[in-house]
């Protein structure tokens, strides 16, 4: 059994029984990583290519080391020291890198579709790593996966995601995968950097944090974007603190039971207090360890690999 598209640019309009076969699959990669030998040889023979023309720490590694892990043979790609810079065009460098023989590349972009604009000049298997505005599937498998782990279930979930919603890809891929399984998303921040139009996303859409708190069972906290501050977004970082962001007094008014989520890279003392952040109820570097999970069981399912 496998996905019904051979390719993911992201997750609306994915079915709930594919992304539930990506999560059942990431679960038994989990076991491998808690191995003392994590290297499996499911895709062996496979050439990937990460093709980054945006800065990415855990994402970028997070893939690599799924595609190690999978035995895969992985080629990094750096637009600043690529021939991007003497003016060669995407679909020149993906037609050229796809003569060297690859099967798959995974592709991060600043440019929303991207990834669906390479499926129509490759035949490799194209993987969203994050386009634009538009999307960052992996992301949002890996923080759902995350929730599934920790509370033993996904439908009637309340999950409340904070911050700067019109700017965030993983936002929208959350709201869209999380409304197919059943969960309740609810999406707030400053007027300012919530999508517009309002319900653009399909999801409830508030500015006032307590409303979006009551009776969640899962708060995630975005990035707050400093430099979108010039611009006017949002007045200050001490009034954006007080109203979105998240301390311990704020977390001991919310259930017991809540998991605080962030996808990072995390502004301590803005989005989350320290002692949040790094508290019980953080999941946050179990989002990363899912991390590789979900991208070896992405890479397997789209890779054609066996003897998982």
């Amino acid at each position: 059994m496998g996905l019904s598209s051979r390719h993911l640019l992201g997750l609306e309009g994915v079915s709930k029984e594919d992304i539930e076969l990506i999560l059942n699959t990431a679960d038994s990669f989990h076991e491998v990583l808690d191995r003392e030998i994590k290297v499996v040889p499911t895709l062996r023979g496979k050439t990937i290519v990460n093709l980054f023309y945006e800065n990415s720490t855990r994402t970028r590694i997070s893939f690599e080391l799924a595609e190690k892990r999978l035995s895969a043979s992985p080629l990094n790609f750096s637009s600043s020291s690529s021939s991007v810079n003497k003016g060669e065009s995407l679909r020149d460098t993906i037609q050229n890198i796809e003569a060297m023989k690859i099967d798959m590349v995974v592709v991060r972009h600043g440019a929303a579709g991207v990834p669906h604009f390479l499926t129509q000049c490759t035949d490799a298997v194209i993987i969203n790593a994050g386009d634009g505005l538009h999307e960052h599937p992996t992301q949002a498998l890996l923080d759902i996966m995350t929730i599934r782990r920790k509370l033993g279930r996904l439908e009637g979930l309340k999950v409340a995601i904070i911050g700067d919603i019109f700017h965030s890809r993983v936002a929208r891929s959350n709201a869209w995968g999380m409304s197919t399984l059943g969960m309740n998303v609810v999406l707030c921040g400053p007027p300012t950097l919530l999508p517009q139009p309002m319900d653009s996303i399909g999801v409830p859409v508030t500015f006032n944090l307590d409303e979006a708190l009551e009776g969640a069972d899962v708060v995630m906290f975005l990035r707050l974007q400093l430099e979108r501050q010039a611009s006017g977004a949002f007045p200050t970082i001490r009034e954006y603190r007080e109203r979105w962001g998240m301390d311990t007094e704020k977390l001991n008014k919310l259930s017991k039971n809540v998991l605080i989520m962030h996808p990072g890279p995390i502004n301590r003392g803005i989005e989350l207090s320290s002692d949040v952040a790094d508290g019980p109820k953080s999941v946050i570097l179990e989002q990363v360890t899912n991390g590789v999970a979900v991208r070896m069981a992405v890479l397997y399912l789209l890779g054609g690999g066996e003897n998982a």
